[in-house]
Parts: C-alpha cells; sequence; structure tokens
C-alpha cells in the first residue's frame, strides 16, 4: 500500500567511510584536520591578499585567482567537516536531504572551478600570446561577466545533477561506500533501473570534465608553440606557475572527474582515493602554488604582513 511504501523509504543514508578501523581512523582524522586548516588558512590568505593589494586586484590573473580561491574554500568545507566527524563515530549516518545538499554544493561549486580554471586558462592564453592588447581585451567587465558565467554554469550544473537524484525512490539498502553523498554511489541505491540516469549522468559531469580538461591542454599547447618561437623571461615566468597549477589540477582535480564520473556504474577499489584528491586535495594544494612560486603575491604578502599585522602591533 502507499503507507507501506513511504515507511519503507530511506530517510537516510549510512556512510561507509575510507576506514572501519578505529585507530586508523583517529590517524586519517589527525591528517585531514591538517588538510582543513590548510585549504581555510591558504585559500583566506589568497583571497585577504588579492583584496588588500590594489595592484594584485587590478589585474585580470589576480582577480580570478581571489574567486578560485573562494571557490576552493567552499569546495573543501562540502565534505571534509562532515568526514572528521564521522571519523570520531562508529556509525556515519547522513539525511537524505543532507545527502542532497552534498551533491549540489559539491557540483555547483566543482562545475564553476571547472570553468573559472578555463577562464583562467584562456586569460594566461592572452597574456603571453597577445601580450600588447592585454588589458584592452580583458578589461574589468570582461573579467566580472566571466567569473558570474562561471558561477551561473556551476549553478545550472549542479541543478541538473540533483534533478536526477532527487525524485528516484529509494526504498530498499542504504550503505554508501563512500566517505560522502554524490550522484554515482547514490543512483545505485534506487529501487529501479537507473540505465537512463547513468547515462545523463556521463553525458552530463563526464563530459563537462572531459571537454574543459581538453581546453585546458589545447590552451597550454597553443602558449607553448607561443613561447618556443617568442621567449620573454616576464612571461616564462608567468607560465611557469601557470604550468605549475596546470599539472596539480589536472592531476589531482581533472583527472580524478573523468574517472568519476566518464565511465559506467562500476565500482574501483580507487574511487574513494580518487575522490579524495579533488575534494580536499586540489582546494589546499592551490595556494601553496601560487604563494611558493608567485614572487607578485609572496611580495604583497610581506607587505600585508609588515604594514598591517606588525603596524598594528607597534600602535599598540
Amino acid at each position: 500500500s502507499e503507507k507501506e511504501v513511504k515507511i519503507l523509504m530511506v530517510m537516510e543514508f549510512v556512510l561507509l567511510g575510507l576506514s572501519s578501523t578505529w585507530e586508523l581512523q583517529l590517524l586519517l582524522f589527525l591528517i585531514f584536520s591538517m588538510f582543513y586548516i590548510g585549504i581555510i588558512l591558504g585559500n583566506i590568505l589568497i583571497i585577504v591578499t588579492v583584496k588588500a593589494d590594489a595592484h594584485l586586484l587590478q589585474s585580470p590573473m589576480y582577480f580570478f585567482l581571489a574567486h578560485l580561491s573562494f571557490i576552493d574554500l567552499c569546495l573543501g568545507c562540502v565534505a571534509v567537516p562532515k568526514m572528521l566527524g564521522d571519523f570520531l563515530h562508529q556509525r556515519k549516518t547522513i539525511s537524505f536531504p543532507g545527502c542532497l545538499a552534498q551533491i549540489y554544493f559539491l557540483h555547483f561549486f566543482g562545475a564553476s572551478e571547472m570553468f573559472l580554471l578555463t577562464v583562467m586558462a584562456y586569460d594566461r592564453y592572452v597574456a603571453i600570446c597577445n601580450p600588447l592588447h592585454y588589458l584592452t581585451v580583458m578589461h574589468h567587465q570582461l573579467c566580472f561577466n566571466l567569473v558570474f558565467a562561471s558561477w551561473c554554469g556551476g549553478f545550472l550544473h549542479s541543478i541538473t545533477q540533483l534533478g536526477l537524484v532527487v525524485q528516484l525512490p529509494f526504498c530498499g539498502p542504504n550503505k554508501l561506500d563512500n566517505f560522502y553523498c554524490d550522484v554515482p554511489q547514490v543512483i545505485k541505491l534506487a529501487c529501479m533501473d537507473t540505465y537512463i540516469i547513468e547515462v545523463l549522468m556521463v553525458s552530463n559531469s563526464g563530459l563537462l570534465s572531459l571537454i574543459c580538461f581538453l581546453v585546458l591542454l589545447l590552451s597550454y599547447a597553443v602558449i607553448l608553440t607561443t613561447l618556443r618561437t617568442h621567449f620573454l623571461q616576464g612571461q616564462s615566468k608567468a607560465l611557469s606557475t601557470c604550468a605549475s597549477h596546470l599539472t596539480v589540477v589536472m592531476t589531482f582535480f581533472f583527472v580524478p572527474c573523468i574517472f568519476i564520473y566518464l565511465r559506467p556504474s562500476t565500482t574501483f577499489p580507487l574511487d574513494k582515493a580518487v575522490s579524495v584528491f579533488y575534494t580536499t586535495i586540489t582546494p589546499m594544494l592551490n595556494p601553496l602554488i601560487y604563494t611558493l612560486r608567485n614572487e607578485d603575491v609572496k611580495n604583497a604578502m610581506k607587505w600585508l604582513w609588515s604594514h598591517k599585522v606588525l603596524g598594528e602591533e607597534k600602535k599598540r
């Protein structure tokens, strides 16, 4: 009857997490706590530094970087806090609305970051391949519009992903073999044939990851080709930083996303480990790359520390 179906409907999911051993969970709690602190402090430092330095704020590259750090800050807060709390509990559960919220925000910030990284690749392409017209092409209004378009693209993508899950019936198993909720794991628990849903997921999340990945590869291939014929020291330094960042986002962000979303709903032992990279590692590494390999950001941080922090202490 209808009442019996309602009673059987799943109201919460059980997360199996990264480990079932208590000692290992405590070790993972310490490790991921440090990662989480790195995500919060590193990205906030980048945002504050760019906002405090007028020269950086007027540069399109650092304007995009500040928004990237904000996205990384938000992305790092989607799954990691829940994971840290679950490390200290034997039974790890998440409510159905909480699961939907994780799916929405994970894809919202994840897709927005993909679009923004593509925008940043275009910015570097213009800066290195057309330096004389760079500030004319990448004017403030265009930069604002590109960032806004990235957020809108992330919103449309996340709404689509949420729509794939929210109307599915869940009346049987409720164990998710992961440390957070995501579409591939959740749709496997639905009480119906989900082949069409899986195809839609691959055509949305999978193709989005692949297309952005290929655009980034193409843009940097053109940049490298240009530098072979027009080698300039300043451009080389800019490319060095961007190339390091590109390597990280390719390895720890795009490749894991392609691995997870651009394939049939088959479960691999590596799935959980791969998920850690784009939910935790990448948001932590982005600020490290731009602080350790970028002289402008390091100088701005030194100025911020000496004039703002030490200056306030001297006044006291």
